[in-house]
C-alpha cells in the first residue's frame, strides 16, 4: 500500500554564483606638508612722549648790532608755549624736539622802559618791536644742551614820525658758543630750575632804507644774548 504527498508550491531553485567578488582597495595617500617658517618682519617704533613746553624771557639780556656797544635789555614778561616730543632715550641723551606756537609767543619790545644804552634809557618814542616767525629746535634734558632755530623781524620806529622796513634776523639760539666775524657769545645750559642763557649771532642784510643802512652799517652782524626759562609742566 503506497501513498503520495502532493505539494501545491513548486520547488524553489537557488542559484549560487561561483564568481569571486573583486576586491577594490582604495589607497588613501597622506601627504605631509613640511612646516615652513616664514620670516615675520616687525618694526618696533620707539615709544615717544609728548609734552607741553613753556618758554619765558627774563631780565639781564643783551642785544648788540655792528660794532656798537650792547643794549642792556630787560625781557621779563616774554612768554610762549608749544609742544615737545621725545625722540631719543638713553645714552645720556634724553633728546626732545620742541616747536613753539607763534600765536602764543611774545617778546617785549625794546623801549625806554626795558632797554638802556651806555647806561641811559632809550630816548622817548624810540621803539623796536620783535615779531617772531620761527622758533623750534632740540633740547637734551639730561645734559641741558639747547639749540633753537629763531627767526624774527625787528621793526624800528620813532612815534608816528618814522618807521623803517623790518630787519630780518635768523640764527640758532644755543646754550653753547656762537661765533661770527665781529660778534660772539657763550651761553649757559639748562640748570635744575630750567634757567639757561641762549646766544646767537646773525648776519643782517641791507633793507630798503638808506638811513638805516648807513646808520647800522648794513650788512653787519648782530648778537642776541637772552636769559630764559624753559619748563615742561605736564605730559599729554
Amino acid at each position: 500500500m503506497g501513498c503520495r504527498i502532493h505539494t501545491s508550491n513548486p520547488p524553489i531553485l537557488c542559484k549560487f554564483s561561483t564568481r569571486k567578488p573583486a576586491l577594490r582597495i582604495k589607497t588613501i595617500a597622506l601627504s605631509s606638508i613640511p612646516n615652513q617658517q616664514g620670516s615675520i618682519s616687525t618694526t618696533t617704533l620707539p615709544k615717544t612722549d609728548t609734552y607741553t613746553v613753556d618758554f619765558k624771557t627774563l631780565e639781564a639780556c643783551k642785544l648788540g648790532i655792528s660794532r656798537y656797544p650792547d643794549f642792556e635789555y630787560d625781557a621779563q614778561g616774554g612768554t610762549g608755549s608749544g609742544t615737545a616730543t621725545r625722540i631719543k632715550k638713553g645714552d645720556l641723551k634724553d633728546e626732545i624736539s620742541v616747536s613753539f606756537d607763534l600765536e602764543t609767543l611774545y617778546i617785549p619790545p625794546l623801549t625806554s622802559a626795558t632797554t638802556r644804552f651806555l647806561g641811559l634809557p632809550l630816548p622817548p618814542g624810540l621803539k623796536i618791536d620783535v615779531v617772531p616767525e620761527l622758533f623750534q629746535g632740540r633740547i637734551e634734558r639730561d645734559s641741558g644742551k639747547v639749540d633753537l632755530e629763531f627767526m624774527a623781524k625787528f621793526w624800528f620806529s620813532v612815534g608816528n614820525i618814522y618807521k623803517a622796513p623790518p630787519l630780518l634776523v635768523k640764527t640758532v639760539l644755543t646754550s653753547e658758543e656762537s661765533n661770527g666775524v665781529i660778534r660772539s657769545g657763550r651761553g649757559e645750559r639748562l640748570d635744575r630750575e630750567g634757567k639757561c642763557r641762549l646766544v646767537g649771532v646773525a648776519t643782517v642784510q641791507p633793507i630798503d632804507d638808506v638811513f638805516m643802512n648807513t646808520f647800522l652799517g648794513l650788512p653787519t652782524e648782530c648778537l642776541a644774548n637772552l636769559k630764559a626759562e624753559i619748563s615742561f609742566p605736564t605730559s599729554r
